[in-house]
């Protein structure tokens, strides 16, 4: 019975170790895809601490194809040793991914004050010029969140830009896709995005960080299991002689 036992932990344990490495894949991925949003809306946001989470994310992504190779051949070749270090290993990703949750509630309410601060003087900064970083952020960020203006497009009259341009209109990144020939002008209001930016941006990166915590949480879980697992076949095998036998014997052929 206690055989039987320790071969189901030792098949979940390989089992798991196939799944840290597609672990590792994702959050790599996860981390990769943090920072790339974060690249389109880093003007509106400038605490580059928000990252560390990403971070953590990809460099615990990196460490799961070690903890896979090590889980592999500790469990193949039944090593204390190995499952020793294969637990202590997972338990300090356990709790590295507990510290990435921690930091992911921390920073994602701290989204909206940031943005808050910051939106108003990147509106300020724009010019229309795709060689300009702010006005190629905001025409970006107004085509993708299919918005127009800070609370919406009557906030444009405020910028420096629609003072110096005397047309009366906003950009054309304002103009919804369904309208044809539309110039961003206010005398027809309605071929404008009627909703500001502000709440949508505020909106995407706590999504961005969402994505972050329950990667975390989900595979901080996995790894719960696979620490169980290697304790079980490590404690099963210290006492039980049968095992200890077996494994002996298998040396020896």
């Amino acid at each position: 019975m206690g055989q039987c036992g320790i071969t189901s932990s030792k098949t979940v344990l390989v089992f798991l170790n196939l799944i840290f490495w597609a672990a590792a894949g994702i959050l790599c991925y996860i981390g990769a895809y943090v920072f790339i949003t974060y690249d389109d809306y880093d003007h509106f946001f400038e605490d580059v601490y928000t990252l560390i989470p990403a971070v953590i994310i990809i460099a615990v992504g990196t460490l799961l194809f070690i903890i896979g190779l090590i889980g592999c051949c500790a469990t193949i070749r039944e090593s204390s040793c190995g499952l020793a270090t294969f637990a202590a290993i997972l338990l300090l990703v356990f709790v590295t991914e507990c510290v990435v949750v921690v930091l992911g509630y921390t920073y994602r309410a701290k989204v909206e004050d940031e943005v808050n601060h910051s939106i108003q003087k990147v509106y300020n900064e724009y010019n229309g010029t795709n060689t300009d970083a702010p006005s190629r952020a905001i025409d970006y960020v107004q085509k993708q969140l299919h918005c127009c203006g800070i609370h919406n497009y009557s906030d444009w009259r405020n910028t420096r830009w629609f003072k110096e341009s005397k047309n009366n209109s906003v950009p054309v990144s304002c103009c919804q896709p369904s309208i044809s020939n539309c110039s961003g002008t206010l005398t027809r209001p309605a071929d404008l995005y009627q909703e500001g930016c502000e709440a949508l941006v505020v909106k995407k990166l706590k999504e961005i960080m969402m994505y972050v915590i329950w990667a975390a949480l989900t595979f901080a879980s996995i790894q719960m299991l696979g620490m169980l697992c290697a304790c079980v076949v490590l404690c099963r095998r210290s006492h039980d002689p049968a095992y200890e036998l077996l494994v002996t014997t298998n040396s020896y052929a």
